[in-house]
C-alpha cells in the first residue's frame, strides 16, 4: 500500500510544510538491491583496542566491507562501529561521547551505527555491569537522533563469541536492516559461540531447505522469495482457500508446497510426511502464519480467543516438537517465530493477539535453550506497523498513527521482515539465538 504522505513530504510544498510545522518527515529508506553489502566506508573505534576491536576488523574484512580506524574530517561514512566492551565504569561511558560526537555529522544518509558491548550478566565487576547495561540507553536514544533513514543497534557478546560477528555486523551495516533500529541482539548467550561461514557468500543458504507457513501472500511470500534469493529450496504452507496463490509462489521459486490448516490434529504429521518424502529434512522453519480477531475483552468470544492463540503459538509449538522428535530439522538449523510489537507493548482490543504473540516470545526463548545442544538456533521477530493488504482495513487515523509513531515516520515493508529472517537463517548467525528482534522502525511509544 502506497504512503501518500511520504510522497507529499518530499515535494517542494511538502518539504516547506514539514520543516516549518514540525511535521513527521519520513525518509525514503535505502533497501538492499544486490551488489556489495555496504556502499561506502565504515569508521571503527574502540574504548580499549582489545581483542574485540581486532575481531571487528577481521569480520569487516571478511565481509568485504571497506573500513578504517582513522577519521578524516572531510569524509562521509556509511557506518560507524564502536567497540565498547572494555568500558568498565560509569565514568568510562564518556568514551562513547568522545568517539561519536565529532563524527555524527559525517554519517551519510541511511547510515548505520553499531555499538558492541559485553553481556552485562557476565560483567566482572559492578562498574562493568553499570557501563555495559548503559549501552542500551545510549543506543536506543541515538537511534532516535540520527534521522535520515539511519539506524543504531547494539550487539552484546557473550564470552568467546567475538569471532561470530561477521554476519550480524554485515546485516546491521547494510541496507538489509533498513527498518531495524534501537535493537539489542545477544551473541553466544545460549552457549553457541561459534559460527560456520557459508560456502557461498552471495548464496549463503545454498543447499538449505526452508519451510514457511502462511506463505501465499504478504510477509510469507516475501519470506519465501528472499530465502530463495539466498539459495534455499523453499516449502510453502497455507490454507486451502489460498492454494492457487501458494502454488504460484512455490512453483515460481522452484519449491514445493503443502495445503493444510496448521491447527488440524494431523497437521504435524502431514508436514513431516511432506518434508521426509520430498526433501529428507529442513534447515529453516519460519512460523509466519497468523490471524487477528480483534475485540475488546468484554466482547471477546471464546472461539476467537482460542483460534488466534492456536494459530500463532499453539500449532507452531506442536509442529516444531514433532519435527524435532522425528529428526527432521537438521543440526545447525534455524527456527524463527513471528511475534508482534503488540506482544511486547500491548494494544487496545487485541488481548488475544497480544497474549499469543507474547507467548511466541516465551516459547522461542525456552526452545532456544532446549535445542542449543544440536546447534539449532531459535529467534523471534516482532514486526511493528507493516505495509500489507491488512492495513487497508484499519481506520485512517489509526493507520496514520501506526505509520508515524516510530523513528522512521513510516510503516515497514514485508521485505524488511524477510531480510531479518534471512540473516537469522544464515549459518554465520549460528551464535544468534534466543533473541527478540523488533522490525518496527524503532517504535516511539512502548517497548522498541
Amino acid at each position: 500500500m502506497s504512503d501518500r504522505y511520504q510522497d507529499l513530504a518530499h515535494n517542494p510544498i511538502g518539504k516547506f510544510l514539514v520543516k516549518n510545522l514540525g511535521l513527521p518527515n519520513p525518509p525514503y529508506l535505502e533497501r538492499y538491491e544486490g551488489g556489495p553489502l555496504v556502499s561506502g566506508t565504515v569508521l571503527t573505534g574502540s574504548a580499549t583496542q582489545g581483542p574485540v576491536a581486532k575481531a571487528v576488523t577481521a569480520a569487516l574484512k571478511s565481509a568485504k566491507i571497506d573500513a578504517t580506524g582513522v577519521r578524516a574530517d572531510s569524509k562521509k561514512y556509511k557506518g560507524l562501529v564502536f567497540d565498547a566492551t572494555g568500558i568498565d565504569s560509569a565514568a568510562g561511558l564518556v568514551a562513547l561521547q568522545e568517539f561519536f560526537t565529532p563524527v555524527l555529522r559525517q554519517l551519510a544518509s541511511s547510515g548505520r551505527v553499531v555499538v558492541i558491548g559485553s553481556a552485562p550478566e557476565e560483567a566482572a565487576s559492578e562498574g562493568a555491569a553499570i557501563a555495559q547495561r548503559g549501552l542500551e540507553g545510549f543506543t536506543r536514544s541515538l537511534g532516535k537522533e540520527v534521522g535520515g533513514g539511519s539506524t543504531a543497534n547494539l550487539v552484546y557478546l557473550a564470552k568467546g563469541a567475538e569471532k561470530a560477528l561477521e554476519t550480524t555486523l554485515g546485516f546491521f551495516l547494510s541496507p538489509k536492516s533498513a527498518y531495524v533500529s534501537g535493537q539489542v541482539v545477544r551473541l553466544g548467550t545460549t552457549g553457541i559461540t561459534t559460527a560456520k561461514a557459508p560456502k557461498q557468500q552471495d548464496k549463503p543458504l545454498a543447499g538449505k531447505v526452508a519451510l514457511v507457513t502462511g506463505a501465499s501472500r504478504g510477509l510469507g511470500e516475501a519470506d519465501m522469495r528472499t530465502l530463495a534469493r539466498d539459495g534455499a529450496t523453499v516449502i510453502g504452507l497455507d490454507v486451502p482457500p489460498l492454494e492457487a496463490d501458494l502454488k504460484a509462489v512455490a512453483e515460481d521459486l522452484g519449491g514445493t508446497y503443502i495445503v493444510g490448516d496448521i491447527t488440524s490434529p494431523d497437521a504435524p504429521a502431514l508436514i513431516a510426511d511432506h518434508i521426509r518424502t520430498h526433501h529428507g529434512a529442513v534447515d529453516i522453519v519460519v512460523h509466519n502464519a497468523g490471524i487477528t480477531r480483534d475485540k475488546r475483552l468484554r466482547n471477546m468470544k471464546a472461539e476467537n480467543w482460542q483460534l488466534v492463540v492456536d494459530i500463532s503459538v499453539g500449532a507452531p509449538q506442536r509442529i516444531t516438537d514433532h519435527l524435532l522428535e522425528q529428526g527432521l530439522i537438521n543440526e545447525g538449523g534455524s527456527i524463527v517465530g513471528i511475534a508482534s510489537i503488540a506482544g511486547i507493548a500491548g494494544n487496545n482490543g487485541q488481548t488475544n493477539y497480544a497474549s499469543a504473540k507474547a507467548g511466541v516470545i516465551g516459547w522461542i526463548q525456552s526452545l532456544a535453550d532446549r535445542v542449543a545442544d544440536r546447534g539449532i538456533t531459535a529467534n523471534v521477530i516482532a514486526p511493528g506497523f507493516m505495509e500489507t493488504e491488512m492495513v487497508k482495513t484499519i481506520p485512517l487515523g489509526v493507520r496514520e498513527a501506526g505509520r508515524r509513531m516510530n523513528s522512521m515516520s513510516q510503516g515497514g515493508l514485508p521485505i524488511d521482515v524477510a531480510e531479518t529472517i534471512a540473516w537469522l537463517a544464515n549459518p554465520g548467525s549460528n551464535a544468534v539465538s534466543g533473541n527478540v528482534v523488533g522490525v518496527n522502525g524503532q517504535m516511539l511509544l512502548g517497548a522498541s
